[in-house]
Parts: C-alpha cells; sequence; structure tokens
C-alpha cells in the first residue's frame, strides 16, 4: 500500500499544482478577486494534503494497519470535498457549494487523528 499512497499523493500534488498555475494564469483576470481567492484556498489545502498523503505512504511502510490506511482515504475524500467544492463555487459562483465545504475539512481532521492513531498504536 505504501507505494500506492505515495504515487497517489504524487499524482494528487500534479493536480494541485496544474491548478494553481491554471487560477494564477487563466482565472486570474476572469474572476473576481474574492472568487480567485476562494480558488486558492482550494489549492492551498489541495497541496498540503497531497504532501500529507506523501506521509501516508511513508507511515504505511513503518506502521501498516487500517488506521494508515483510513487516513489516506480522509484526505483523498477531503481533497475532493474541500477543495472540489471550493473549486466548483469560484467557477460558478454557486456560494451554496460553501455548505459542503466543512465536511471535506471534517474528512481532513479525521485523517489527521487517523495518521496519529497509526503512529500510537504501532507498537
Amino acid at each position: 500500500m505504501k507505494l500506492n499512497w505515495f504515487a497517489i499523493g504524487a499524482i494528487a500534488a500534479a493536480i494541485g499544482v496544474t491548478l494553481g498555475a491554471f487560477g494564477a494564469h487563466v482565472l486570474k483576470s476572469r474572476l473576481a478577486e474574492d472568487l480567485l481567492s476562494i480558488f486558492e484556498i482550494g489549492v492551498r489545502y489541495h497541496m498540503y494534503h497531497a504532501l500529507a498523503l506523501l506521509a501516508v505512504a511513508f507511515a504505511a511502510g513503518r506502521w501498516p494497519g487500517n488506521w494508515v490506511n483510513a487516513s489516506g482515504w480522509l484526505f483523498v475524500v477531503g481533497i475532493l470535498i474541500f477543495s472540489g467544492s471550493l473549486y466548483l463555487m469560484a467557477l460558478s459562483g454557486a456560494r451554496w457549494l460553501g455548505a459542503i465545504t466543512p465536511i471535506g475539512g471534517l474528512c481532513f481532521i479525521l485523517g489527521w487523528i487517523a495518521l496519529a492513531m497509526a503512529a500510537l498504536r504501532s507498537n
């Protein structure tokens, strides 16, 4: 699973960089400043958690088990829901999407807790 998490993290990071470049070069002149800021927050948390997936790959090699895998999946779902809802909100202007963003944030928090549990349960 270690190699899978590393690959997923690397792909998520590549997508994050691509979206960041898209925002900086294409959307900067097309979106209102508040919507561009929302898009950039999505990219920021996307990248943080792409890197977190690399930490999950490390943890999977060191402390394999359900807690590590749960952490990885929570980070993936968090990226999709948190960052995805912000991307869609920025591009569409549909502010109601902000109502689901916290679900992704909760996934991020639970992912970090699961990663901590993997370390604490390692002995």
